[in-house]
């Protein structure tokens, strides 16, 4: 079932499909929720309700986001890591879902540590793919400042070009060269859209203590191709006192539940069945 509801005076767009454990997969930005497709079909025994999260897919990005957040661009408008929680929050209570496992990548997965921050009552497992609790170093604010700087002069077109070579895995490229255009044209994200998410992701703040704090069980998978978060900042979830299994797959990138969709499944199959006992 497709379908779309409102938060906070944007319309927003959603999949809802399966029967069984309800599990919500939160997308990568500037993908949309295309992005998990190729392995809820290779699951079963699970509820998958999907979101496009605001301003991306069928979601709207909405008016009067906030501005100044983002020193380094006080012009910016910011998608904060609190909205899309809100957002995701909104979605569970339309669909009069109390409690859900969450799966996120990237983005998708701080979207997860700001919703274990509100309301940890409502998860019961979080799965992280290719994504790190840690705030933005120096060197990711500088690179956030140049990109919003390249959508201002030249629009999306070349910084997404750029996101579908470097964020997918080299094995993966290499093996199956039709996932780089594919994945490219998933990138419909605007111009303002993709300033307020480099605005909002600069401007998370670091989660590591909110790691320490989660007391359910977490799955971390990280890529060993991944560009954008390594292994080694992955390895902090270990810490996570309801439990964590960390896994790396070591020629998977950024996007590893696309690149390698069947290995993710059963991944995070098994271990929602220990999880379950």
């Amino acid at each position: 079932m497709k379908g779309s509801y409102e938060s906070d005076g944007a319309r927003l767009g959603f999949r809802d499909t399966g029967a069984g454990l309800p599990l919500v997969f939160l997308h990568p930005t500037p993908l949309d929720r295309e992005y998990w497709r190729p392995l809820t079909e290779d699951m079963g025994g699970v509820r998958a309700i999907v979101p496009d999260l605001r301003g991306h897919g069928e979601s709207e990005l909405g008016q009067n986001l906030p501005v100044g957040g983002f020193s380094r661009v006080p012009d910016a408008p910011v998608l904060t890591m609190k909205q899309l929680a809100s957002d995701v929050l909104t979605l569970m209570d339309y669909l009069e879902l109390p409690q859900a496992v969450f799966a996120g990548c990237s983005v998708g997965g701080t979207v997860l540590l700001e919703l274990w921050r509100t309301a940890p009552a409502r998860m019961t497992g979080l799965a992280f793919v290719c994504s790190k609790p840690q705030a933005d170093a120096e060197a990711n604010l500088v690179k956030r400042w140049e990109n919003i700087a390249r959508l201002k002069a030249h629009g999306t077109q070349a910084l997404f070009d750029g996101m579908a070579q470097s964020l997918i895995g080299k094995t993966a490229r290499e093996r199956r060269p039709e996932i780089v255009p594919e994945l490219r044209s998933r990138m419909t994200l605007t111009m303002q859209g993709a300033i307020a998410m480099q605005a909002g992701m600069a401007t998370r703040p670091d989660s590591l203590p909110t790691v320490k704090s989660i007391g359910v069980p977490v799955l971390a998978i990280a890529g060993g191709e991944d560009a954008a978060t390594t292994p080694a900042e992955m390895e902090a979830f270990t810490t996570a006192p309801g439990g964590c299994e960390y896994h790396l797959l070591p020629d998977a990138g950024h996007f590893a539940a696309y690149e390698q969709p069947e290995k993710v499944a059963a991944l995070l199959a098994e271990w929602l069945r220990q999880a379950e006992g």
